[in-house]
């Protein structure tokens, strides 16, 4: 551990005197991608320099609690106690942050939401969820773009497609995927019985340009049709929608948001090379006997991963059982409540995993 903590304080200062070069400062993209690496480092970096520091002081903070001055000696030991204490902490964050990284944690990611069970309330249940993420993703900082959606008759959305970007997106939300199931009574139930309803949300890592996902123009199909979504005047009047088909596999993804063809052509591909990526990475794991974390859900209807009842002000996360009565601010997007509980319980199972790898 020690050698490794080493080599990536030697690293960070590599990176920090290449960022001061003139080639670096000149080329956008390897700016980009060795500042990323650098914010990549730091806390490891910042941690080790201060166990280095608190390691130093303890022979001589020993030697003044031995001094025949009381109070010189009372002080020492409470200095010594602390920064044994505060060692014991660095080094549990520190096997954290050096447990193996998913690679596709600091990417922006693609999000669809589904009304799946229960009609209407399904549709309006979805359309709850966004609102969800987006104040999520406004408390992070980050930014949501609406790629696609298609509204449901009595509210919400039947489907909904939309873009998170920023700062280790993925990260935070990759725990998302999976059915979500609310329990409440309808606006539209007149004899006050409670609903449940399911919408499902599927999480995706954002394809980029690094990810060498080339599309050849024969296996593609694009159609275009009117739009039925926001576009003021040329709504139903233009060709602007887009759906493009990936023939070798049949899958599609269609959007209508943007006023022009050119755009809503750009943001399809863009969702498409995400899709392609997504089953890429799936196959890849299975290839490779890799065994995907539990918590990490694949996006289907039937994988039930948290229920939201209104009634009880109760959220349940059933992959680590974990129930909290704070229904009403989780939904208002202090998503971290459950999300910090999911990532506790991932790290430990990774620790543990680890540790059996050891012995």
């Amino acid at each position: 551990m020690l050698d490794r903590l080493k080599l990536m304080e030697e690293r960070y200062e590599e990176i920090n005197t290449l960022l001061s070069s003139p080639e670096v400062a000149s080329d956008v993209k390897k700016l980009t991608s060795l500042s990323k690496e650098q914010k990549g480092l730091e806390k490891a970096v910042m941690l080790f320099r201060e166990q280095q520091k608190l390691e130093a002081a303890i022979p001589d903070l020993r030697e003044m609690k031995k001094s025949d001055d009381a109070e010189i000696a009372e002080m020492a030991a409470m200095e010594l106690s602390d920064n044994e204490k505060r060692l014991d902490e660095i080094a549990e964050e520190i096997k954290i942050l050096l447990l193996p990284k998913d690679p596709n944690d600091d990417r922006d990611v693609v999000v669809e939401i589904k009304g799946a069970v229960g009609g209407d309330e399904a549709n309006i249940f979805a359309g709850d969820l966004f609102r969800m993420y987006q104040h999520y993703a406004e408390s992070k900082g980050w930014k949501v773009q609406v790629d696609d959606a298609t509204a449901g008759a009595a509210g919400g959305y039947s489907n909904i497609s939309f873009t998170i970007s920023g700062d280790m997106v993925y990260s935070f939300m990759k725990y998302e995927s999976g059915g979500h199931r609310v329990q409440r009574i309808p606006t539209t139930e007149s004899n006050g019985r409670i609903q449940t309803s399911i919408a499902t949300v599927l999480v995706s890592p954002e394809a980029t340009d690094d990810d060498d996902i080339e599309l050849a123009e024969k296996d593609l199909r694009i159609d275009t049709f009117c739009s039925s979504g926001p576009g003021g005047q040329g709504v139903n009047t233009t060709y602007s929608a887009v759906r493009v088909t990936y023939i070798p596999t049949g899958d599609f993804v269609a959007c209508q948001i943007a006023r022009s063809q050119h755009e809503n052509k750009a943001t399809a591909m863009r969702l498409l090379k995400t899709k392609i990526k997504a089953q890429r990475d799936a196959e890849k794991a299975e290839k490779e006997g890799a065994i995907r974390q539990s918590l990490v859900g694949s996006g289907e209807r039937a994988e039930k991963i948290r229920t939201y009842n209104y009634p009880q002000n109760r959220v349940t996360d059933h992959r680590i059982g974990f129930t909290v009565n704070r229904l009403d601010a989780v939904i208002e997007g202090k998503l971290d409540i459950v999300i910090q509980e999911l990532i506790n319980e991932d790290q430990k199972r990774k620790l543990s995993n680890e540790e059996s790898v050891r012995l």
